[in-house]
């Protein structure tokens, strides 16, 4: 049986804590950002978890990712 290939953008988008979770970025950060509040721009800062219902799609599309 062949190996099971790693989907690589989404393998640069994600990252696993050491718990097992998925952390990812949020989106709507950056684009258009002179029209977005402060508050919004800061709580669309830093990093958050993939949600319950995406998981086991996102981890099939990662295969090997430690």
């Amino acid at each position: 049986m062949p190996k099971m290939k790693t989907h690589s953008s989404l393998s640069k988008r994600v990252k696993r804590t050491a718990s097992g979770k998925l952390k990812r970025a949020h989106a709507f950060a950056y684009h258009k950002a002179e029209h977005k509040s402060p508050a919004r721009k800061r709580r669309l800062r830093g990093t958050t978890l993939v949600s319950k219902s995406d998981q086991k799609r996102i981890k099939q599309l990662l295969g090997y990712l430690k």
